[in-house]
């Protein structure tokens, strides 16, 4: 079986920067496909284009979290939803105070608010995932709002971001959530794994993220380094990876102090020496339309 994969732009439509650089990776074939954030400022601009551009996979970034101090967000839905509000109105602050406050039925309707508005601008979906990883309900081990997540999934015929073969559980257990034994939540996922199965829903095989350390946090040529002995790390199957793309036009490092790590992973996947890199370690780039059709669920 071959090496598939995905490689996908979150955070699309948070900042201008953003938008810019994915639009530029996704033109240029650097990257594969990308998710917006529908409650940030500069989603409209992101739909907008994606509409101009089918050829492009480009979902919904569902979004139930605003982990930024100085730039901040509401839900879409202005009414019925003050659970997922922190006292200035906001969304919550990180996944922890989310999944404590969340009602089920307010979470629904801001998603699929979420996913008509994007309609409505255009976008035709390819799939959708969730910021920060609000809807696997981990943080407190709440995961009937996956359950939920899943099962919206079926009924839009959408692919999510969900890794059948591993990797979040094994975080999760390890990190022992809600005091549930790893042998447990194993129990959890395989049952979810049938589930997705039963449904239709198409999902990667693993979920495999760069991590951040201090030693490639030095310097972008640090970073690059890291990533191009990283990437020979993808097991055969379907593996997603995700980056958070943005071009320096002073808002990200405005916003984080390390939003400069965004800035290097646009420089990183622009450059054609890592593009040929991936290939000649045997890397088959897809998009989730793709992967649709590989599981049978394409509509």
């Amino acid at each position: 079986m071959e090496k598939y994969l995905i490689i996908n732009a979150d955070d699309f439509g948070s900042f201008y920067g953003a938008n810019k650089a994915t639009e530029e990776l996704l033109d240029r074939g650097c990257i594969t496909s990308a998710t917006v954030m529908m409650p940030c400022m500069w989603a409209r601009m992101a739909c907008l284009w994606a509409a101009k551009n089918p050829q492009h996979a480009v979902g919904i970034h569902l979004t139930n979290t605003s982990e930024w101090q100085s730039c901040k967000w509401p839900p879409v839905l202005a009414a019925g939803t003050a659970s997922l509000r922190d006292a200035e109105g906001y969304l919550w602050e990180d996944c922890r105070s989310f999944e404590e406050n969340a009602d089920l039925d307010e979470v629904k309707a801001e998603c699929l608010a979420q996913l008509n508005l994007a309609k409505q601008l255009g976008l035709n979906p390819s799939h959708w995932d969730n910021h920060m990883g609000s809807l696997y309900g981990v943080a407190t081990g709440r995961l009937e709002l996956l359950q939920q997540t899943l099962e919206l999934s079926a009924q839009q015929g959408l692919p999510f971001r969900f890794p059948l073969r591993g990797m979040e559980q094994e975080k999760a257990a390890s990190n022992n959530v809600m005091g549930i034994s790893p042998e447990t939540l194993a129990f959890v996922f395989k049952q979810i794994a049938e589930f997705v199965d039963a449904r239709g829903i198409a999902c990667p095989d693993f979920l495999i993220p760069g991590e951040w350390t201090d030693d490639n946090t030095r310097n972008y040529e640090a970073y690059r380094d890291y990533m191009f002995e990283f990437v020979k790390c993808f097991p055969h199957g379907v593996t997603e990876t995700f980056i958070h793309p943005c071009i320096d036009t002073g808002e990200i490092t405005e916003a984080s102090n390390t939003g400069i790590r965004r800035v290097w992973e646009y420089q990183l996947y622009l450059d054609p020496k890592f593009q040929q890199h991936m290939k000649d370690i045997g890397i088959v780039k897809i998009n989730y339309r793709d992967l649709a059709k590989m599981r049978g669920t394409a509509k």
